[in-house]
C-alpha cells in the first residue's frame, strides 16, 4: 500500500502520512455508505486497503466541533458532505479532496475494475458529482 499512498500523495501534492489517513477515511466512508457487495470486492482488491480501513475507519467521525457533534447525534456523518468536512478538518482543501478522491478511485479501478467501482460510486447518494 505504501507505493499506492506515495503515488496518490505525489499526484495530489500532499504529505504521504496525510494521504494515507485521508485514503483510509475515504475507503472507510465507502465501506459504511456504499452497497455491501461491490464495496467489499473493491476494498479487498486494492493491496493494503483493508488495513487502511481498519486503521482509519471512523477517524474524525463525530468530529468538527458543535456541528460534528450535532451530526453525530442525528445518526450519521453527513454523507459525502460530512466526509468532506472531516477531510477539511485534517487540513485538506477542496481541490486536494477532489484530487484524492479521483486518484483513489483510479487505483480502485486498476485493481477492482470499472464495473465494481461504478457500482460503488452509484450506490452512494451524491458521490458521482464529486468524482
Amino acid at each position: 500500500m505504501n507505493e499506492l499512498v506515495t503515488r496518490v500523495a505525489d499526484a495530489v501534492g500532499i504529505d504521504p502520512a496525510l494521504a494515507e489517513k485521508a485514503m483510509g477515511m475515504m475507503l472507510g466512508f465507502l465501506q459504511r455508505e456504499a452497497a455491501d457487495g461491490p464495496v467489499a470486492r473493491m476494498i479487498e482488491a486494492i493491496p493494503g486497503a483493508t488495513d487502511l480501513v481498519a486503521k482509519y475507519n471512523g477517524e474524525g467521525e463525530g468530529g468538527g466541533g458543535l456541528m460534528g457533534s450535532l451530526m453525530g447525534a442525528l445518526g450519521g456523518g453527513g454523507g459525502v458532505m460530512g466526509l468532506g468536512q472531516q477531510l477539511m478538518g485534517e487540513g485538506l482543501g477542496m481541490g486536494e479532496i477532489g484530487g484524492l478522491a479521483k486518484q483513489t478511485l483510479t487505483i480502485a479501478r486498476q485493481y477492482a475494475g470499472d464495473e465494481v467501482v461504478d457500482e460503488v460510486v452509484n450506490s452512494v447518494p451524491g458521490l458521482s458529482q464529486f468524482v
